[in-house]
């Protein structure tokens, strides 16, 4: 690992303009810097900011600080009850050790688990080294993402609780040197494009806050569905995080996403289109997985994963209408 400055910010406005990396639970920066894919300079310790909060909101919704431990928010009573897909999502994500000690703000900016990425020996990847291609094209890309994939990049995202507020649509709260922003997570995420190093909107020196979740729908079941090689401290396959509000036996309102496809946490606008206002039947859950998954570009070990989440997509519409 290579040497650093650490130090401690005492209040947000000073972390905000301080110069160097932010480190909360730690369970992504400093796996990345012993294994040298993160080389900061400096370390900006941000766990004594008064970041650890989980409030209701006056309009009904919630608001989640950026120190919110993985483990503290799942098992909040106003998540399980009001926003279940979330829990349920951070429930199914790594260990309860991780979990006690992963924050919210670390999970949004978690990075792949992608091997060629995570091996600094491997000089073509371009999330690394910008410009230098994708050692897992034609590599090892069972894993690998099948949605939004680029010639430069087909790294998986690898977040559960991402997936959830992706089909929550939630705002993440940001300071910076700038002032505040509120970025929708719809926006925050970048695809890679021929810049796969640039993975989300932060600018420097941005600091995540807080996230905020609208009021939930009363009348809405949230499910969250992980497909992955074994029970537990694994990463998804596919997985599908669902909102759906039923009435009449007909689909009024419904939010898919994705996880363990997509280079980002995927939200498919294509399954939605496809049940809105239809009947809760798998015929018409079985159309909007092919929709979601019509523009799927598989390599050459990952083509089993098209029709694993088309599956996962209908079990969960399933187990949400019920």
């Amino acid at each position: 690992m290579q040497s650093f400055s650490y130090s401690k910010a005492q209040t947000v406005d000073q972390a905000a303009g301080m110069d160097g990396r932010f480190i909360g639970g730690g369970t992504t920066l400093v796996d990345l810097m012993k294994q040298g894919v993160e080389t900061p300079k400096t370390l900006v310790d941000i766990t004594g900011l008064p970041l650890s909060s989980v409030e209701t909101l006056p309009d009904g919704g919630l608001k989640i600080g950026a120190m919110v431990r993985n483990s503290d928010l799942a098992h909040h009573e106003t998540v399980k009850a009001q926003y279940a897909v979330l829990s349920e999502a951070l429930l199914s994500g790594a260990s309860p050790q991780l979990r006690n000690m992963a924050t919210t703000g670390g999970n949004l900016l978690q990075r792949t688990r992608c091997p060629y990425f995570r091996d600094t020996s491997y000089t073509n990847c371009s999330k690394r080294n910008p410009g230098s291609g994708c050692a897992a094209i034609g590599g090892h890309n069972r894993m690998m993402a099948i949605l939004g994939t680029s010639e430069d990049c087909i790294a998986t995202h690898p977040s559960d609780m991402c997936v959830a507020l992706t089909a929550l649509e939630a705002t993440i709260h940001v300071q910076g040197p700038k002032g505040d922003r509120a970025i929708a997570i719809a926006d925050f995420y970048k695809l890679p494009g021929t810049t796969p190093n640039v993975e989300n909107a932060l600018e420097p020196g941005e600091l995540i806050t807080h996230v905020t979740l609208p009021a939930p729908r009363k009348a809405s079941k949230q499910v969250y569905l992980k497909l992955r090689d074994r029970a537990s401290y694994e990463f998804a396959l596919a997985s599908a995080a669902v909102v759906a509000e039923t009435s009449g036996g007909h689909i009024r309102f419904v939010r898919v996403a994705l996880g363990g496809v997509g280079t980002r946490p995927w939200r498919s606008h294509e399954a939605e289109a496809a049940l809105m206002g239809k009947p809760a039947t798998a015929t018409h859950f079985r159309a909007a997985a092919e929709a979601a998954l019509k523009e799927a570009k598989p390599q050459s070990e990952n083509g089993f994963k098209v029709e694993l989440a088309k599956r996962c997509i209908v079990r969960a519409l399933t187990t949400a209408t019920a």
